[in-house]
């Protein structure tokens, strides 16, 4: 199967720019994956699809401010870090611009002096691994003098950062938004819980790669990304309840996905676990826990259409999104969203 099979045209004026007012406005595109017919609805009317009995699984990470301005030590120079993934301790990887500036033993310095780097190496991919130095506590050091990084689609500055948050994040670690999860206000989300819904919470720690098109032709000579997992035992009670009691798994976005299947069964219970999960799902994966799924309109040729197309059929998706594009919905993080039934 080739990455162009999930190509399409989208016009640049259908990319969301800014949220809306309202995080429950948005429109809401339902298909039904089994016969393929669209509704055309609101977010907020997401209730007339769920039963009691179901269970919605969110995302819980928070984005941190990884987006980091400095200049080299000694000449002066501009640089950007964004922070991709802690190693351990104060190293992590990071993507650097411009990068020929960093070769091993450079140094960096950010917010005057309150931050500063040295590059140890340049990986197979082109980023580098860091180690940063500092007096007093990094996250406060990170809130002070880092930016909150929108994807490069995103122009228009964000007047409010908390707007790129959902309104349930909790812990921090990701570079960008588990973007589905943000249209539910709190009082959706109380009025889902009190009509008997489940609520779980998982942590998956977004990295960029999500985002990234495929480039090799073949999709499965790609190379996923790695991101760091958490499902605690509550979560997995949860879930294995709503199984055992014949309701559905709703996964809230592609990375609340992500991690129930790579810690699911064939019997579609999963065990409380963490770690680092590569899973890449596209056309010909059978899914294991899910039974519906809420998402965003995601980019050509990324490996989030890709598993999308796995759960509800490439053609079904793809006639979704022309007629997404013929209804003028909004596109990728700010966007509109999706369910699949």
């Amino acid at each position: 199967m080739k990455a162009s099979d999930f190509y399409y045209e989208l016009p640049e004026e259908l990319i969301a720019q800014e949220p809306p007012e309202d995080r429950s406005s948005s429109r809401l595109l339902v298909l039904d994956r089994r016969t393929g017919d669209i509704e055309h609805r609101i977010f907020r009317d997401i209730k007339e699809y769920l039963n009691e009995g179901d269970c919605l699984v969110l995302n819980d990470t928070r984005v941190i401010p990884a987006r980091l301005l400095g200049e080299k030590e000694g000449s002066g120079g501009k640089i950007e870090f964004v922070l991709l993934k802690n190693v351990q301790g104060d190293i992590w990887e990071v993507i650097l611009k411009p990068g020929r500036r960093a070769r091993p033993g450079a140094r960096f310095v950010f917010g005057g002096g309150d931050l500063r780097a040295e590059v140890l190496e340049v990986t197979e991919g082109g980023n580098r691994i860091v180690r940063f130095e500092y007096e007093g506590v990094f996250q406060q050091i990170l809130d002070k003098i880092g930016i909150v990084p929108l994807p490069p689609y995103i122009t228009k500055k964000l007047d409010d950062p908390e707007r790129y948050q959902t309104v349930y994040s909790r812990h921090r670690g990701s570079a960008a938004a588990p973007t589905a999860g943000l249209h539910f206000t709190k009082e959706l989300l109380d009025e889902l819980a009190g009509r008997g819904i489940k609520i779980a919470y998982l942590t998956l720690h977004v990295g960029l790669g999500t985002f990234r098109p495929v480039k090799t032709e073949n999709i499965e000579e790609h190379i996923m990304h790695s991101e760091y997992y958490n499902l605690d035992e509550e979560c997995a009670n949860l879930i294995n309840q709503t199984k055992s009691g014949g309701g559905r798994v709703v996964a809230v976005g592609t990375t609340s996905c992500r991690v129930l299947e790579t810690v699911g069964t064939e019997d579609g219970k999963v065990t409380p676990s963490s770690g680092w999960t590569d899973i890449f799902i596209y056309p010909g994966y059978k899914f294991k826990v899910i039974d519906a799924l809420i998402t965003n309109f995601h980019l050509p040729e990324s490996t989030l259409i890709m598993l999308v197309s796995a759960f509800a059929g490439k053609d079904k998706i793809m006639a979704a999104y022309h007629k997404a594009v013929e209804e003028r919905y909004k596109f990728f993080s700010f966007g509109d969203a999706m369910l699949i039934v």
